[in-house]
């Protein structure tokens, strides 16, 4: 259901050589009945899906690590990220990607995904949906290295950590990634692990 309350007026591309940037000019009817006309900019890098690998009996979970240049030009002094797995859908469905996306970047071959929820990361910028899973995993569905597709410049570290490892990784500031904090916390709020 549309909101009647807004009229896009004009759609700009000010940027499309990674992904695209809009500049949206809209009408807002308010409250007292007026309306007022407002421009946004808007980063359209398509939806993308999310998982956390994580292993009861030895207490693990699977993160990455990989350079993220907009942290680095933020403050973060190596650029380097801990995360989880994640990528954009494509032309996939989000189970289809982050099973793909589990291969390419962790090299473990999941068949078994539960998808928890879905969430904006940046709704006053970015128009992406991330769509969050969980998956148990053994060593034995581990099939390849990982790493990443060096076709798309990925240069990934695989990394396995001991889950209450990585609660306090969140507190001392080693992790600070969004969707890994809320992945990592479901973990703990469900009793998952």
């Amino acid at each position: 259901m549309q909101n009647p309350n807004i009229t896009i007026l004009k759609t700009e591309i000010l940027s499309d050589n990674w992904y695209t940037l809009n500049k949206v000019t809209f009408s807002v009817l308010k409250k007292d009945g007026t309306s007022e006309i407002q421009s946004r900019e808007a980063y359209d890098r398509g939806n993308g899906a999310v998982i956390l690998l994580y292993n009861r009996p030895s207490g693990t979970v699977i993160l990455t690590r990989q350079f993220r240049l907009p942290t680095y030009i933020n403050g973060n002094a190596t650029g380097m990220l801990t995360e989880a797995c994640a990528g954009l859908l494509d032309d996939d469905n989000p189970e289809d990607c982050i099973k793909r996306e589990t291969e390419e970047e962790t090299g473990y071959k999941i068949s078994k995904v539960e998808k928890v929820f879905e969430a904006y990361m940046s709704p006053g910028s970015v128009t992406e949906i991330l769509h969050f899973f969980i998956a148990e995993y053994s060593h034995e569905m581990k099939i390849a290295d990982g790493g990443g597709l060096e076709e798309e410049g990925e240069n990934i570290e695989v990394l396995e950590l001991i889950f209450e490892e990585s609660l306090k990784m969140i507190d001392n500031g080693e992790i600070r990634d969004a969707k890994t904090i809320m992945l990592l916390q479901h973990l703990r709020l469900k009793g998952i692990m």
